[in-house]
């Protein structure tokens, strides 16, 4: 896979002061060691036992927990069957957390970012309990704070909804415009896009890197790890690949303030 050249990514973030993270991803792989597809079949034996009737889940999408729980949040909106199958997804997702593997350069990234003076915020369809504990896990809680938002009791909140990522810039005091979403889903971009977040798509297969694109991400790297000699050039002020750019309307000094 080829990444998006480093001076089209340095310019994203040398203009942002915020970077909201999606977190099963960027973050880290969360269901490395309690895969999905296990959840959904367990998700679909609920709904067997529970639901009325069938629940119709999007083509390709049966695997998907979060399709699942979207499609019984659209038939039977408000009801106590979604709070009761949310509450299972939840449960799915801390299980997860325990064997979740890291995104290969997410940690180093983070503390890099918090320590640079950027503001952070974690926007995500996953529980926020999941979310929490999984930056405790790692030590990370501490570059987050207060601001993960994760998923509301209602599913059609969850991305492409903008809800959490218009959260996440209210509590981080942060416009869209200095803002920053690394996410690696449509959903993600759509939600970003909605409110004008520049978007920065994190593809680990040509599968995501394809569903990216078709949602209109023109930036996109495979790893983590790509940001960090990017956010060392933005520390340092000095230029990528020993590119002078003299003269260039992009600033290789820029740094963020809170």
């Amino acid at each position: 896979m080829t990444d998006s050249h480093p001076t089209a990514v340095f310019a994203l973030l040398a203009t942002a002061k915020c970077v909201l993270f999606d977190f099963d991803g960027p973050i880290c792989h969360l269901f490395s060691g309690h895969p999905s597809q296990q959840v959904a079949a367990e998700l679909r034996d609920w709904i067997v036992q529970n639901v009325p009737g069938d629940v119709p889940v999007g083509a390709g999408r049966s695997h998907d927990p979060l399709a699942l729980l979207r499609a019984t949040a659209t038939r039977f909106p408000g009801s106590d069957l979604v709070t009761a199958m949310e509450r299972q997804l939840t449960e799915h997702e801390l299980r997860a957390v325990v064997a979740a593997e890291p995104a290969e350069g997410a940690g180093d990234l983070i503390r890099g970012l918090d320590g640079a003076g950027f503001r952070l915020a974690v926007t995500t369809n996953n529980s926020a309990s999941a979310v929490r504990s999984y930056l405790d896990r790692e030590g990370l809680s501490v570059h987050f704070g207060p601001h993960i938002h994760g998923r509301l009791p209602d599913p059609h909140l969850m991305k492409p909804h903008p809800n959490c990522l218009s959260q996440a810039l209210e509590t981080t005091g942060s416009t869209a415009a200095e803002s920053l979403m690394i996410g690696d889903s449509a959903a993600d971009y759509e939600a970003a896009a909605h409110l004008g977040v520049p978007f920065l798509g994190y593809a680990s297969n040509e599968r995501k890197r394809s569903e990216l694109k078709e949602a209109g991400a023109t930036e996109i790297v495979s790893s983590m790890a790509a940001l960090l000699p990017v956010l060392g050039a933005l520390e340092t002020g000095r230029p990528l690949g020993g590119d002078k750019r003299s003269g260039s309307s992009e600033s290789w000094s820029t740094s963020p303030t809170n």
